[in-house]
Order: structure tokens, then C-alpha cells, then sequence
């Protein structure tokens, strides 16, 4: 007698809702990281680059089954923090799950697709940087208070004020592919975005949403607390070339955020400030076919707040 179940097989039936249950791994980028977890007497692994391999068989394992899998950052300094919070014992296989299925809910991941972890991990790496910054300055806004006047939220008026300053921006900057930088003194290291846009045709920008708003953030950090910061921008233009006709040129410009506002540099200003050391002060050459430009004026819109 034959059944008229589709599914009879129940490792056929495991398989396919195997199908259905997504996985996330934490992975322990750098050797730093996977030495300081070697001081655990159940962590099985000795050498970084074997780990590594393994991690990624099992991941392209879970992929050729059909798996969903989602990586993370595993922090040893915040797994130790997590343990200590919740009275877990950190030297267990299955408080090092709870703490990974918590990075995967609360941090930084992106979605294992079959690549080499080498060409992931970097990747990965800049979206925790960029969640780090996003957060740090979110916090920031949240603490601007509101307008002893008016009772406005300063930092949501703020970050309408960042977002205005950017569409203005990306319009003056015009068509061509622009490398933006936001830079804000708000603790050592400064809050730091970087934000890349293509404008084609008249048409509106093309701009990654994660970046967009991180960058507006830091932005909207810096009008808040007006705090001393700058902008800059790196823009090759579809159709720029040089004498011979063999290379792109790259106009730099560049603008303070003074008075909440982006207050443009000269091109003298713009010149000093790319092309001299950060930490010792020392002269930097400026680079070929790079030219630097004063930055363009934004016109501000009215700030209620400014007493």
C-alpha cells in the first residue's frame, strides 16, 4: 500500500525544514582576538588560519544545503562582559552559542553567500565600524536635550538640518563619482563616516542607505553639539581628463562645520589640510592629478535655536 504523504522519509522531512531554520556563526576576525580566546580550556582551536578553514567549510556546507546563515564579529572582551552579566560560565560551548545568537539579534552581520571568508570578513569589519559610530553617535543626539524656548528636540532638528546639508551638497557636487568624509571631535577617536555617491544625468544620487544615514548622524553630531568638525570630498567627474587624455582628475574640496553649519574652505585651506600629517604635523606631497578646490557654498537654513 503506498502512502499519500508527499514527505515519508523523515531524514528527507529534516532536510527540507533544515531548509527553513537560518544559522548565524560568530567569527573571530583577526589573531589578536582568536589568541585571546585560547585561554579557554573548551575552545578546540590552536592556529587562527585552521580555524578560519574550518569555519568557512562549514559555512559553505550550510550554504549548498540551502541555509541562511548570517555572520557576526565575535569579541572576546564582549563575550567576557556578557558572561559576567548573565552569570554564565565563559569557558562553555553553549555560552559561547548564547553569545553568538545574541550578536547575531543586537550587532553588526551580514549574510554568508558562499564567498572566501577573506573577501567577507573586511566587510564585515566596516559594518561593525560603522553600527559602532552609528551608535555612539545616536547617543550623542539623544543627549542634545530640547530648545529651552521652544521645546524642540534638538537632535532630531539637527539631523534635518544634516540631511538638508547633504542634498545640497550632492546637488552643488553635480555628476561624477564623490567620496565624502565627515569628521567630528566627539571623543578620542573622532566620530569618523565616509559616504559614497554617483550622480549621473541631473538624475538624484545614488547612495547606500546604511552609509546615508550613519554619515547624516555624525553629521547631525556635530550641528548639535557644535563641535569642531569638517567635511570633505573627493569627486572624479565622468568626463575629467588630463593633458594627455590618459587619467581622471580628482578635485578635493572641502568645508568646516562652524555655526552648525558647513562653512566652505578656501582652496589654500583645503590644500593644508590634505596634504599635512594628522598626528605629526609634518607636510604630506600632493597626489598627481588631484586639484584643490574651495569648498561650495551651502546656503543654511534658518536655526531657531542659535541664541
Amino acid at each position: 500500500m503506498t502512502s499519500t504523504s508527499r514527505h515519508t522519509d523523515p531524514s528527507t522531512l529534516r532536510r527540507a525544514l533544515r531548509r527553513e531554520v537560518p544559522s548565524s556563526a560568530a567569527v573571530l576576525a583577526d589573531e589578536q582576538d582568536f589568541t585571546a580566546m585560547r585561554r579557554y580550556r573548551t575552545f578546540p582551536f590552536d592556529d587562527h588560519r585552521s580555524y578560519l578553514r574550518q569555519m568557512e567549510t562549514l559555512l559553505r556546507r550550510f550554504a549548498s544545503q540551502g541555509v541562511l546563515t548570517t555572520i557576526s564579529l565575535f569579541d572576546p572582551a564582549a563575550y567576557e562582559k556578557y558572561c559576567a552579566d548573565l552569570a554564565l560560565d565563559p569557558d562553555r560551548p553553549d555560552s559561547r552559542s548564547r553569545y553568538t545568537a545574541e550578536v547575531a539579534r543586537t550587532g553588526a552581520t551580514l549574510t554568508y553567500q558562499g564567498e572566501p571568508l577573506t573577501q567577507l570578513l573586511p566587510l564585515l569589519v566596516e559594518e561593525a565600524d560603522r553600527q559602532a559610530t552609528w551608535d555612539h553617535a545616536s547617543g550623542l543626539l539623544a543627549r542634545a536635550g530640547s530648545c529651552e524656548e521652544c521645546g524642540e528636540d534638538l537632535g532630531h532638528a539637527a539631523f534635518a538640518r544634516a540631511t538638508q546639508a547633504l542634498q545640497q551638497l550632492l546637488a552643488s557636487l553635480g555628476e561624477g563619482t564623490h567620496h565624502l568624509v565627515c569628521s567630528v571631535a566627539a571623543g578620542e577617536p573622532p566620530l569618523l563616516a565616509v559616504l559614497h555617491a554617483t550622480g549621473r544625468d541631473g538624475a538624484r544620487p545614488q547612495l547606500a542607505e546604511s552609509e546615508t544615514l550613519v554619515f547624516c548622524t555624525v553629521l547631525a553630531a556635530g550641528f548639535a553639539l557644535r563641535t569642531p568638525g569638517g567635511l570633505v570630498s573627493r569627486t572624479t567627474a565622468p568626463t575629467d581628463r588630463d593633458a594627455t587624455g590618459d587619467g581622471a582628475h580628482d578635485t578635493v574640496r572641502g568645508w568646516t562645520l562652524g555655526d552648525s553649519w558647513p562653512r566652505p574652505l578656501g582652496a589654500a585651506e583645503v590644500f593644508t589640510a590634505y596634504c599635512t600629517d594628522s598626528d605629526t604635523g609634518e607636510p604630506i606631497p600632493p597626489e598627481h592629478r588631484v586639484d584643490y578646490a574651495p569648498g561650495l557654498p551651502l546656503t543654511p537654513p534658518p536655526d531657531p535655536h542659535h541664541h
